[in-house]
């Protein structure tokens, strides 16, 4: 007796016609004009596909399918893995209002078991590896951006609280080249938020500590590593090396305005955040779109009025929500793809459990990006922090 299933698979036949894979190839090798559509998942279309196919998985098909083929009056070809999902499509298809779709009876297997010729995309294998699999069933990201990413180079300063998050999930999602610039060595008192270090790791180079973390969860990963503190006579000279952002994980308002400062004149990118206690603040200077720090910011606020995590200390889970918002700013700015917080500060409020989000405007008199600039090259940061950053430099 035949099951359900089998009931409305043979309903299906009749509705949607069938072709044969002999009668498909022949018309190919006639060159004669029709869209094949594999409708097969990531993992089985990275074992081959039939030359010229568009691919499309399943469930991505009614969103996708009217950008890559227009028109619906167009002989359209579907195949699967042995032609059943591939029914289900057609049959989609066709409530979609496309008016001349047929089924490829036997699927890919059958197409590969008769010696037909088949592609298997060349090039970068990694993007297409079970670790990024989830990344390639979103239609935003796909091989296309997976590879992206494997090609992205993201600098970060800092190797500390926030440097953790970010440099975790920036590895895992695959970012193909992260550089560290952090000059200090893991202390007893990091490792309460500081999570890519351990305690083995007390003692060492923060920069080789995280080094070694990347490289164990992603080999696929290079790490380049600055061992120095940034400033304004290496900045230019760190950030020559191809960045495509850069993120900020420092804590003192010298390095500040000088990573400001020098992206700025680099035109690259920089996803900026901040933490104090129960509280922190994420924003991205991308210029020429919006604002800059020193539009926040013009001058920085006395010593005593901003006090660093080592003063006042910070709650050690805080720099992972704030972190990963760092990592995921960067992420959408390497792809290209939603709205990044470009003239938007990000305030989290960990105690209360709150989110506001305050609009900033680009400023007319910077010194830096407005209309009559000032700051035409890197400065003393360290002197213009300082109490009496008013007064005339030293010498």
């Amino acid at each position: 007796m035949a099951t359900g299933k089998d009931q409305l698979l043979n309903r299906l036949r009749e509705e949607v016609p069938q072709v044969d894979i002999r009668d498909v190839s022949e018309r190919l090798e006639r060159g004669e004009k029709l869209y094949l559509v594999d409708v097969r998942e990531a993992d089985e279309h990275a074992q081959g596909y039939i030359p010229g196919a568009i691919f499309i998985p399943r469930t991505y098909l009614e969103m996708r399918i009217e950008n890559e083929i227009p028109d619906k009056d167009a002989e359209v070809v579907v195949y699967c893995a042995s032609g059943q999902r591939s029914l289900f499509a057609a049959r989609a298809l066709r409530d979609l209002g496309y008016t001349n779709v047929v089924n490829m009876a036997a699927g890919f297997n059958g197409w590969k078991n008769a010696g037909l010729p088949f592609d298997m995309k060349k090039g970068d294998s990694r993007a297409r590896s079970a670790r990024y699999s989830r990344h390639l069933l979103i239609p935003e990201i796909g091989e296309a951006g997976q590879e992206k990413l494997l090609a992205s180079r993201v600098l970060m300063i800092g190797a500390g609280a926030l440097g953790a998050p970010n440099a975790i999930y920036l590895a895992a999602a695959g970012v193909g080249t992260i550089g560290i610039v952090d000059a200090d060595v893991v202390d007893e008192s990091n490792l309460q938020r500081q999570v890519i270090h351990r305690t083995v790791d007390v003692g060492r180079p923060k920069v080789d500590s995280a080094r070694e973390f990347i490289r164990n969860l992603n080999p696929d990963v290079n790490v380049e590593t600055f061992p120095v503190r940034l400033s304004a006579e290496n900045a230019y000279e760190i950030l020559d090396h191809g960045w495509d952002a850069v993120i900020n994980g420092c804590d003192n308002f010298p390095t500040r305005y000088l990573i400001n400062d020098a992206c700025y004149f680099r035109g690259i990118p920089v996803v900026d955040a901040s933490i104090f206690r129960f509280e922190g603040q994420a924003s991205v200077y991308k210029f020429g779109e919006g604002p800059c720090y020193r539009c926040l910011y013009p001058e920085p606020p006395p010593p005593e009025l901003a006090p660093s995590c080592a003063e006042a200390g910070v709650l050690g889970v805080l720099p992972g929500t704030v972190g990963t918002i760092q990592a995921l700013e960067t992420i959408k700015l390497l792809l290209g793809v939603g709205e990044n917080l470009v003239g938007r500060l990000l305030h989290f409020d960990a105690l209360e459990m709150k989110f506001r989000t305050l609009h900033v405007e680009k400023d007319p008199a910077c010194p830096l990006c407005g209309e009559q600039p000032t700051v035409t090259d890197l400065i003393d940061y360290e002197w213009f922090c300082s109490a009496d950053f008013n007064a005339a430099p030293a010498g």
